[in-house]
């Protein structure tokens, strides 16, 4: 008796899906009908409900998401403002030095060869007395020339 009842009840929900989905409505009337369009019509509004939930709080989550990327963004504008003032900074200083440099040479002739490829770096060579010879080494040309060579930067 109670597998003729599910039986029965089985037999219920698949007409019943069948109609939900358009099928098999030749048998029922306009009571009927109207019925299983109210029906259909609260189903749709309750998924639409959900459905626009969904989507608000995916929008929230997202406009969420491109707050935090624009504050990164701000911040990272402003380190990449601070490292370029830090720059500019540093290159006044560096031209500065180099400046009070040259006009300090410029006030004490000294023998200064500048290196064509980098401006920065100077090479000085100094004329000085010939040093006696250590150990009694015999002193050519190439190593006293060598010896009398001062360089710096």
């Amino acid at each position: 008796m109670e597998a003729a009842s599910l039986r029965q009840q089985l037999q219920y929900l698949q007409e019943y899906h069948r109609q939900l989905m358009g099928e098999e409505l030749s048998d029922m009337g306009v009571k009927d009908l109207q019925n299983l369009e109210n029906q259909l019509e609260m189903s749709l509004k309750a998924i639409r409900t959900k459905k626009d939930q969904l989507l608000t709080d995916e929008i929230k989550q997202l406009n969420h998401k491109g707050h935090l990327v624009h504050q990164e963004n701000l911040e990272l504008h402003n380190k990449v403002n601070f490292i370029h003032q830090e720059n500019a900074k540093l290159q006044k200083k560096v031209y500065r030095t180099r400046d009070a440099n040259e006009a300090g040479r410029s006030s004490h002739p000294n023998h200064t060869l500048n290196n064509i490829n980098d401006l920065h770096t100077s090479v000085r060579l100094q004329l000085s007395q010939p040093q006696p010879p250590i150990n009694d080494e015999l002193v050519t040309p190439q190593t006293d020339a060598g010896n009398q060579i001062r360089s710096g930067v």
